[in-house]
């Protein structure tokens, strides 16, 4: 069928960009992070602003971010007079930047190829987007058919697996297909809720429907932002300070994004996981005195934002390191060679019965033909 062949397409594409991240460590060498020595720690918060000042003075650093896998440079979302904006890599160890970043590298090529077909976004979200996030209907069917269909599927996790090789294409891809199934269940479960979420997501804001809690945006007041003569910068508190005020604020945070602010009246933004590695904990400091002006934590989340907040991270792999996106691959690949099965069965069984049948009416047309003429 037509619609499992754009499956395949999509399941393909989403496998590749899972480890999407590690292909652009590997041939770009800007992306990587090496330590001169094996005890070296990373560079304090302040000491990277400093380094990156001193090297590329004319740049206004907007956001740091620190990847979870060691053996990447940080990012560093930057603006230049002129209005020009990008992202470079820093190494933290050294804090040497070692090159822009590509303003649409693999990275992102894969996951907008995948998550909505390069379609542009334009008055909300790209219908590639739902065309992608509906294929999780006919996918979460397909499991439940699949459990029906499979009798006593439970059984088969005690039995011996059944590949049969040397019997035929046809009797291979059918034992591959449902051992497959078989044992993708939990990953086929997880793709398809969460792919649901993500048609459902773009409903609600294409509807102008919120679902957070989340309260009026905090700033700084007026009477607490110190003011400067013309031409002199508003000096702010170490960053390490601030750092720390947020850590101290949420046990157990390891910070991953810092978000500089945009005007005077701006917090800074400190955000990173905690506990639960699924989810966002932040906390906005006064960048002048350090007094926390609001705090997002796991627990201000009701059961809804809980259950869909953690539906991105579940879909990509993207929260557990190295190890854990290689078992998404591993099964996303699993995947992908499960729609290609199901498509090569459906060709050699379904489409050749198929035109067995139309053969006997082919047949008759043909002798009506002869007749009249």
């Amino acid at each position: 069928m037509p619609i499992w062949i754009f499956l395949f397409f999509i399941c393909a594409t989403g496998t590749i960009a899972v480890i999407s991240q590690e292909i652009v460590w590997l041939i770009n060498p800007a992306v990587r992070a090496q330590a001169p020595d094996a005890d070296t720690p990373r560079m304090g918060y302040q000491a990277l602003m400093d380094s990156i000042a001193k090297q590329e003075p004319e740049a206004t650093v907007q956001r740091l971010s620190w990847p979870e896998e060691s053996q990447f440079a940080l990012t560093a979302a930057v603006g230049y007079p002129g209005a020009r904006f990008t992202s470079i890599y820093v190494n933290p160890y050294t804090g040497v930047v070692q090159g822009p970043a590509l303003s649409f590298d693999l990275r992102q090529f894969m996951r907008a190829l995948h998550g909505w077909l390069l379609i542009p976004f334009n008055n909300g979200f790209s219908w590639g987007w739902y065309l992608v996030s509906f294929l999780s209907l006919p996918m979460l069917a397909s499991l439940i058919t699949g459990l029906v269909v499979y009798k006593r599927f439970w059984r088969a996790y005690f039995q011996k697996p059944r590949l049969r090789i040397g019997q035929g294409a046809r009797i291979f891809w059918g034992d591959f297909h449902r051992l497959s199934g078989l044992w993708s269940v939990w990953f086929i479960l997880l793709i398809s809720v969460s792919a649901i979420w993500f048609l459902v997501q773009a409903v609600l804001s294409d509807t102008a429907t919120t679902i957070s809690t989340q309260g009026v945006p905090a700033v700084v007041a007026r009477d607490e932002v110190p003011t400067v003569a013309p031409g002199q910068t508003v000096k702010r508190l170490p960053l390490d300070d601030l750092v720390a005020v947020a850590e101290r604020e949420l046990p157990g945070l390891e910070t991953q994004h810092v978000f500089f602010p945009g005007n005077a009246y701006d917090p800074i933004t400190v955000a990173g996981r905690g506990a639960y590695p699924l989810m966002f904990q932040s906390a906005k400091i006064n960048p002048y005195n350090g007094k926390v002006e609001d705090v997002r934590r796991l627990s201000d989340r009701n059961g809804l934002e809980f259950f869909t907040e953690s539906m991105r991270p579940l879909h990509t792999g993207d929260f557990g390191g190295f190890w854990l996106k290689l078992v998404w691959f591993l099964f996303g690949l699993l995947l992908t060679m499960m729609s290609l099965s199901g498509l090569l069965i459906w060709t050699k069984r379904t489409a050749q019965a198929t035109a067995k049948a139309l053969r006997p009416a082919r047949a008759d047309r043909s002798a009506a033909r002869e007749v009249t003429e």
